[in-house]
């Protein structure tokens, strides 16, 4: 099995992956098989469609059949990207979905707060870079370059946008003396 197509091994079973635009997608029915221990995970499935009408909606946004190197050969099975999973898994009422429900519950809140309070976002910023091992050094300069990137980026849009009106505002001229000619 390749890079772009990998298990992810989850309490000790597997989840089948795939690189679809860019991004991890898993198969839903693995998802299922692991936090709920289902002998019939298509069929358990089938179930929370029936029984969640939003889900079941919004199923053709959330699932993407992809295909999926199975014992049997390649398959198209149905696919969530990580935030599909998220959904799928919001969706399972299992004691063992229950740490990801809350896990996802405490990160919505940190980014309400972030919203209300950008600052917090910075020092989350700097405390993700210091668990990775970054040096304070490194951080900062950073932080710093970020900022840079984004004035210059602001800069650049602004000049953009003068340029643009000067070159209106030049054409309406032109046309207005053509017109009195």
């Amino acid at each position: 099995m390749d890079s772009k197509n990998a298990l992810v091994v989850f309490q000790g079973k597997d989840i089948r992956r795939t690189w679809f635009n860019d991004e991890w997608w898993f198969v839903a029915t693995d998802i299922i098989a692991v936090l709920t221990d289902s002998r019939d995970p298509t069929g358990y499935l089938k179930d929370m469609r029936r029984r969640d009408e939003g889900f079941s909606q919004g199923w053709g946004q959330i699932a993407t059949p992809l295909l999926i190197s199975t014992t049997g050969g390649n398959q198209n099975l149905n696919c969530v990207s990580t935030k599909g999973a998220f959904r799928l898994i919001q969706s399972i009422p299992s004691p063992k979905a229950e740490p990801f429900k809350q896990w996802l519950a405490q990160v919505g809140y940190e980014r309400i707060q972030e919203i209300e309070n950008p600052e917090l976002a910075q020092k989350r910023t700097r405390d993700l870079y210091k668990a990775k091992g970054y040096s304070e050094q490194w951080i900062e300069k950073r932080i710093r370059g970020i900022a840079i990137r984004d004035e210059l980026t602001e800069a650049r849009n602004t000049a953009a946008t003068v340029f643009m009106h000067r070159n209106e505002i030049f054409f309406s001229f032109l046309v207005n003396e053509k017109r009195e000619m």
